[in-house]
């Protein structure tokens, strides 16, 4: 992962540069998003991974599945990226270009996962201590795992929170056999 990370990173940032200079963060945000869920699905991933396909036809089968999504500069990153055999580094691309956003816009994505449904007022004091504990806008996600017994796990970024049941009795058998 590390070393798609590594592989991603310039791109990201050129298409979030060229994005921000042309006022589109959004628009980006949409057709990257859009393009690395296509790239990730499993039987487009059979047809770019064949290696009877040419680079041309590789583009061309991508650009047409999301035609609708991508404007001109989009097809032209899409281009480059095939060119240089990139396109399994898409969902990277997207995720990097994400965080970049989300620092230019000074706002986090967090994801609350809880042993039980969180109420909209639950979330909305979550949302205020977070707000001031990180110094940003948040934006709240939540999700209900049962297996966590009671409490709820906080991630904001590589930030993780774990004050669920089964973190605290991992933590006390970690304790106990050491």
């Amino acid at each position: 992962m590390a070393e798609l990370t590594t592989v991603a990173r310039p791109y990201a940032k050129a298409a979030f540069q060229f994005a921000e200079e042309k006022g589109q963060l959004a628009e980006w945000s949409l057709m990257l998003s859009f393009t690395a869920a296509v790239v990730d699905d499993s039987a487009v991933k059979e047809i770019l991974d064949n290696p009877k396909l040419t680079t041309e036809q590789q583009l061309n089968t991508l650009t047409t599945i999301c035609a609708d999504q991508l404007d001109e500069s989009g097809k032209n990153f899409i281009a480059l990226l095939a060119s240089n055999k990139r396109l399994s580094a898409l969902s990277a691309i997207s995720e990097l270009f994400e965080q970049l956003k989300a620092e230019k816009e000074q706002s986090v994505d967090v994801k609350i996962i809880s042993a039980f449904e969180v109420t909209s007022d639950q979330t909305a004091s979550l949302a205020t201590a977070l707000k001031t504990r990180l110094g940003q806008d948040v934006n709240i996600e939540s999700e209900v795992d049962q297996s966590l017994i009671g409490g709820l796990i906080i991630r904001a970024g590589d930030i993780v929170i774990d004050g669920s049941v089964r973190g605290k009795l991992a933590k006390l058998a970690e304790t106990m056999s050491a």
